[in-house]
């Protein structure tokens, strides 16, 4: 006699069988976290994902950065054609007459990378878009406080030092068109302080987050993936000076190891915006918003500051975390 099982076998459903014959439909698996105990560039490993989904996602956020980007100097392009307020010059490659528009743009282009990153992840890494932001699966906004409080001084102390040594060195103020008057400047830091947290945000997204957990499914250790991100991040600056090449890599070596040590990018997102405000607010102040530098083009004044101030911060956070048992692992 042939062996037959206590519970009935359930037979597959026909192709063609009637729809109310194949209820209730098979659910989908939903997304999924990383296992508890997994740290913050291993959150991808939630056991759902394929090489393929890998590829694709790969594929699918830089695709939407690109196109997000895109989108907002379009808007740009036409807001300015609309109000004719594009530059005079037929060469100039900017979008805006006024610098302060044009800075504004610059910074909601950049800042418009952050949900598509969340929604490449969450669509094709099968997990929650907040892992990204740090192993709770959010944003810690009273932690982003407190990177903040400690961030913005340190950070006003860096950019003041180096303002002293250069002015000395040169013997001169720097350049630019001057002080733009009261209202220009208030205008000016309420427009840009409003947008550089989400410029800033976009690329700790991408470089210190999204890359560094991408890569983190193939090699257990976050190195190589903080070593890639960190040089495609000072690369993304533009070829520069040698200086400002090195002190874009070493600061973003130590960034990374920070986002590791503490499992979320919020103290590196509050001291990238506090650089960029501090900097930004003192361009806007010597009317030097139209000049195009970046970090690449910066001396090696700033590199020798740079060696000191970054693992100082890194290493006061990295106790500060201690101090309030911050969650460096999946919960």
């Amino acid at each position: 006699m042939p062996y037959e099982d206590s519970a009935p076998h359930e037979r597959p459903p026909h192709p063609h069988s009637p729809p109310w014959q194949n209820w209730p439909p098979t659910p989908t698996p939903g997304p999924a976290s990383a296992p508890s105990g997994s740290p913050y560039h291993e959150q991808g490993r939630n056991g759902r994902v394929t090489a393929r989904d890998g590829w694709g996602e790969l594929l699918l956020v830089t695709g939407l950065v690109v196109v997000a980007v895109l989108g907002v100097y379009v808007a740009g392009f036409v807001l300015a054609e609309a109000l004719h307020a594009g530059p005079t010059a037929p060469d100039s490659d900017r979008v805006f007459s006024s610098p302060l528009a044009d800075m504004a743009l610059q910074l909601a282009a950049l800042g418009a990378a952050v949900p598509a990153v969340l929604v490449g992840v969450r669509r094709c890494g099968r997990r929650p878009a907040g892992t990204v932001s740090s192993v709770t699966g959010g944003l810690r906004l009273r932690w982003l406080v407190r990177c903040a409080v400690v961030a913005f001084p340190v950070m006003a102390a860096q950019v003041g030092l180096l303002l002293a040594w250069t002015w000395d060195a040169d013997g001169s103020p720097p350049s630019g068109e001057g002080f733009p008057g009261w209202p220009m400047l208030v205008l000016s830091l309420v427009v840009l302080w409003a947008l550089i947290p989400f410029q800033a945000a976009a690329e700790e997204y991408v470089f210190r987050g999204w890359l560094v957990q991408l890569t983190g499914r193939i090699t257990r250790s976050p190195w190589p993936g903080i070593a890639l991100a960190s040089l495609l991040f000072a690369l993304a600056h533009g070829i520069g000076e040698p200086s400002g090449f090195a002190l874009l890599f070493y600061s973003a070596m130590w960034w990374g190891w920070l986002v590791i040590r503490t499992g979320g990018l919020e103290a590196v997102i509050a001291l990238h915006t506090a650089n960029n405000a501090v900097a930004m607010g003192l361009a806007a102040a010597f009317g030097e918003l139209a000049d195009d530098g970046t970090a690449a083009d910066a001396p090696w004044q700033a590199l020798v500051l740079e060696l000191v101030f970054t693992p100082l911060y890194c290493l006061a956070m990295a106790r500060l975390a201690d101090r309030y048992a911050l969650d460096r692992r999946t919960p």
